[in-house]
């Protein structure tokens, strides 16, 4: 479906749009070409079972390679890329913030973050009568990073992030699907600008790159806080405190996250949370069910179950010389 030029330019409309909602940035790609290298890497990550419990990632592969089939918008002809700060202006001490990854800190982002595109996906909607336009927000099987980087977003860091030149990779990324012929811009993907620096490889504590762009999530810090069951291998238990819920290690050593560019703008739905700041290990350790659900409602953390928050919080504990008390109080 094409667009006709002479009423507007949808350029203009989509650019406009995307930064009276919030986003930092805003790129375009073609949605009807494949993914191919890309899409190898994925197929080799599972392939070789580094998905770990995540079963979900090996689910709809085919799907994966391409967004103009029934999958997900058939006809697809452009693909709207989004990205939106959540780097802190500087990092809270209090509670439990430190232990909790950034993006994690504020509100869920699924839900304020999706409501704003669904907005901006509208606008693309009314450029054209009858123009279809999917908003995606990570729960669908798309290989977002790969898009972003096709349409120009950033380039993918030697951690597999996605490094937006000047703003860093403390950002969410949403996607806008659509069967308008949009214009690409900026038209082209970036070069990797990580040269020889391998600061966030060698930074991690649990030793879960096995090279460059390749992560063995099972050894991760995030993967083992948030999505494994069940108690952890000793030799990783004591290199995940002190983190709770997440990790931004590979992050924080990333010269592309140390700009004044780099931190959101304030007040913002990823500001840290004053709950999660009045709360400590011992207190999480000691809350029933519904006492969970209460204190996690409306922020991402709800994902963890009880039982693997106060797994993480006990091996915290028995870390960080500030809360042995409640390992020698356990006998």
């Amino acid at each position: 479906m094409h667009y006709d030029r002479a009423v507007t330019d949808p350029v203009d409309a989509v650019r406009g749009a995307a930064s009276a909602l919030g986003f930092d940035r805003v790129t375009c790609a073609r949605a009807d070409v494949p993914l191919d290298v890309d899409y190898d890497r994925y197929q080799e990550f599972v392939a070789r079972g580094l998905h770990g419990t995540m079963a979900w990632l090996a689910r709809h592969a085919q799907v994966r390679r391409r967004l103009d089939d029934d999958g997900i918008l058939p006809g697809a002809r452009s693909v709207i890329c989004v990205a939106q700060r959540y780097g802190p202006t500087e990092e809270p001490r209090a509670g439990l913030l430190p232990r909790i990854a950034r993006y994690a800190r504020g509100l869920d982002y699924h839900d304020h973050f999706r409501k704003r595109l669904r907005k901006l996906a509208a606008l693309v909607r009314s450029l054209v009568p009858g123009a279809r336009a999917r908003p995606i927000v990570d729960t669908a099987p798309v290989l977002e990073r790969a898009w972003a980087a096709r349409s120009g977003l950033g380039f993918i860091g030697k951690n597999g992030m996605l490094i937006i030149p000047g703003l860093g990779s403390y950002v969410v990324l949403g996607e806008i699907v659509t069967d308008l012929t949009l214009p690409d811009f900026p038209g082209q993907a970036l070069p990797a600008r990580c040269g020889r620096c391998t600061r966030c490889l060698d930074a991690c504590p649990t030793s879960a790159f096995h090279s460059s762009r390749v992560l063995d999530p099972r050894r991760c810090i995030a993967y083992l806080t948030i999505e494994h069951k069940g108690p952890w291998e000793p030799e990783l238990a004591e290199r995940v405190a002190p983190w709770l819920f997440g990790c931004d290690r590979c992050q924080e050593v990333c010269p592309y996250n140390h700009g004044p560019a780099a931190t959101a703008p304030r007040p913002s739905p990823f500001d840290p949370l004053p709950r999660w700041a009045d709360v400590d290990l011992q207190d999480l350790l000691h809350l029933d069910a519904h006492q969970w659900e209460v204190l996690s409602r409306g922020t991402p953390l709800r994902r963890a179950s009880l039982a693997d928050i106060q797994r993480n919080a006990a091996w915290a504990a028995m870390r960080s010389p500030a809360d042995r008390s409640w390992t020698a109080s356990r006998g």
